[in-house]
């Protein structure tokens, strides 16, 4: 599942800990772990947030594309 590694590298690329993820999430830091490395499914909510919080497209963290730039 290739969105796993773009979901850390956005994590890091903003020096950012699971835990903050996880608020802005309204989750807890074990849990979006899980999703950092796939042994739970990424709600669609959760893709909408990253990718508003990120402002990449979903589809840029699904791996649908390489382009980040997200086109409004």
């Amino acid at each position: 599942m290739y969105y796993l590694q773009r979901l850390k590298d956005l994590r890091e690329d903003e020096d950012l800990q699971q835990s903050d993820i996880a608020k802005l999430l309204h989750t807890t830091q074990p849990q979006y772990s899980r999703y950092e490395t796939g042994e739970r499914e990424l709600p669609v909510r959760h893709l909408v947030t990253l990718a508003n919080f990120y402002d990449v497209s979903a589809d840029y963290i699904l791996g649908r594309t390489n382009n980040k730039i997200f086109r409004k």
